[in-house]
């Protein structure tokens, strides 16, 4: 999109009065492991945390939902835990309901407790991934328990249809509460998820920045303004509530002249003026917009007082701006979006938010609103009349101060957008584990990150960071098989006393396990743990030793009885890692190349 508007004198004469700012948010989690599904990181949170925050998340929605006492009862089927495996695994964490403050303890004792771990273990990658997982957990968990409360007015619904409960009227009653709860869903959840916002930046400007701060200093304070974001904790970037509430309602639609990218196009203009960007494919674009700063030392917020060589370039870069809104048929946009703010609360229900504002601009949009207002009865529309006045008798003062602010909201608002886009893309590289089996599989192949609460945590094994493979065989299995057949003996008995059974007696002495056995061969391995003396290979080699030995005492006792002897085979395999292992239901196999 081309714009003609006047200049006033070369604008880019003017930014050599000011300072701007670029920036990209960025979020780098790199030098963790992957795990069990070779893509993601695994992350297991703490089982009561968790089972708190559903319970916290199901009260909340209830709560903003209206609802509270059609979701006190719980049925047996509920998700929330109405299973008995599922009371149980409650009791077994202690998990109660607990109110805001003791959940919002809770939230931070965990916190504190990744925080603590990731000072012992090292690396600002370990806290990231635990901000990830919760941010993950959380999000899912929104859109779950709105689910779950539902699910659960239904289940109440039934009982208050039966043939013995209350009548007609109080079954309509309830029915247009749960549709009211239905259809305010995305309003719901809003509100629930900005509880959930407050929640965390609370937590971090009153304990967790400083303690961050404190353990880990100053380098990754920039990944961390990435979580402090409201629009993390909505469905999308499109809330038109939350955007009129704390940023700038914008179209949602390729249709609206005041979508993003229409938007964005301007600033593109403006900085192009500016001699900042080329167009609006400029690389640079991104980084002058995300710097929200930039807003009030372009523009002073709308405001700009000519005393001074700054004030005068700021009012002329305003000037500009005012114009290039004007050509693009966004300026009665800018005024309106500010317009139609406290209009949202008395209207937002029967009117949806964008259509209320396109009626303070818009005569025939208008004509329908009042027409939508007039079915709904009882809603007077002396407010609405008021605000499209002053939409269209704003004066050009006044245009230009909103055209300031307009700017300077959609900044903050593309930064946090950008930020939301780069959280939610380093989020598709955790895997938040919820089963047990899955928590088993990785925590014995070390792919497994846990956070966990201090009276949650089980004391840690040292790390194995090499293994030892022992391959014990009898050679010619077969033909002595078939020649103990042969004399009617038994070949079964034979090999475990001579052999499986001695060599089974020694694992004890040196620590080392059965991997599995292959009718005439069994393999052994032995662990090397951080901390301890690195001798599984000389430890093998002795075993390997007294195998031999026990063997040979055997096969004279079996001169002595007239057996045939076992000739036996020994290799050793070391490898420079730890093994890995998949599960066959609860038996863990082991995945090595020494066992090859």
């Amino acid at each position: 999109m081309a714009f003609s508007f006047l200049q006033r004198g070369n604008l880019s004469d003017h930014v050599r009065e000011l300072t701007l700012n670029s920036y990209e948010p960025a979020l780098g989690i790199e030098g963790l492991v992957t795990g069990i599904d070779n893509v993601r990181h695994d992350v297991f949170l703490s089982p009561k945390f968790t089972e708190a925050a559903r319970l916290h998340l199901f009260k909340l929605l209830a709560r903003h939902g209206g609802v509270e006492d059609l979701a006190a009862e719980e049925p047996r089927t509920s998700r929330l835990g109405g299973t008995p495996a599922r009371i149980r695994e409650r009791q077994a964490h202690g998990v109660k309901p607990l109110d805001f403050n003791d959940f919002k303890r809770l939230f931070l004792d965990l916190h504190v407790a990744a925080l603590t771990q990731v000072k012992s273990q090292g690396g600002v990658a370990l806290d990231l991934l635990f901000r990830l997982a919760v941010l993950k957990f959380l999000r899912a968990e929104l859109v779950t328990q709105y689910g779950v409360v539902l699910e659960r007015c239904r289940a109440r619904m039934k009982a208050y249809e039966g043939p013995r409960q209350a009548g007609m009227n109080a079954s309509m009653e309830l029915r247009e509460r749960l549709s009211r709860f239905q259809i305010n869903k995305r309003n719901v959840l809003r509100r629930a998820g900005q509880d959930l916002f407050n929640m965390v930046r609370d937590a971090e400007k009153e304990t967790l920045g400083k303690m961050r701060r404190s353990l880990l200093g100053e380098e990754a304070a920039p990944a961390y303004e990435l979580f402090v974001n409201r629009l993390l904790f909505s469905e999308d970037a499109q809330d038109n509530l939350l955007n009129a509430e704390y940023y700038v309602m914008l179209g949602n639609y390729d249709r609206d002249a005041d979508r993003f990218d229409a938007l964005r196009g301007a600033a593109a203009s403006l900085l192009k003026a500016l001699a900042l960007v080329v167009d609006a494919d400029d690389s640079r674009l991104e980084g002058l917009l995300n710097a929200a700063e930039n807003a009030q030392e372009l523009m002073a917020g709308g405001a700009p007082e000519d005393s001074s060589a700054k004030g005068k370039a700021q009012k002329a870069i305003l000037a500009a701006w005012v114009d290039i809104l004007g050509e693009a048929g966004l300026m009665d946009h800018a005024v309106a979006s500010y317009e139609v703010v406290p209009l949202l609360a008395q209207y937002s229900l029967a009117i949806n938010p964008q259509q209320l504002k396109s009626a303070l601009i818009n005569k025939a949009e208008r004509r329908r609103v009042d027409a939508l207002l007039e079915e709904q009865g009882r809603i007077s529309t002396e407010n609405l009349d008021a605000a499209v006045k002053r939409v269209e008798g704003a004066r050009p003062a006044e245009r230009a101060k909103l055209a300031g602010r307009y700017f300077a909201d959609f900044c903050r608002y593309h930064r946090d957008v950008r930020r939301m886009e780069t959280v939610l893309a380093a989020m598709e590289k955790v895997n938040v584990l919820g089963s047990e089996k899955f928590r088993e599989l990785s925590a014995v192949n070390n792919t497994l990150y846990e956070y966990l609460l201090p009276e949650e945590q089980k004391p840690a094994e040292d790390k194995i960071l090499h293994h030892v493979v022992i391959k014990a065989d009898i050679r010619e299995s077969t033909t002595l098989t078939r020649t103990l057949f042969e004399k009617g003996l038994n070949p079964a008995s034979y090999f475990s006393l001579n052999f499986y059974d001695p060599i089974n007696k020694l694992l004890p002495k040196y620590d080392a396990r059965k991997v599995f056995i292959e009718g005439d061969a069994i393999i052994l391995a032995l662990l090397e743990r951080e901390g301890e003396p690195a001798l599984g290979v000389a430890q093998a080699c002795v075993l390997a030793k007294e195998i031999i030995e026990v063997v040979t005492a055997c096969n004279e006792r079996s001169v002595a009885d007239g057996l045939p002897l076992l000739e036996l085979g020994i290799g050793i395999s070391f490898q420079d890692s730890a093994p890995m292992y998949l599960m066959d239901g609860s038996r863990q196999i082991m995945i090595s190349k020494a066992i090859n």
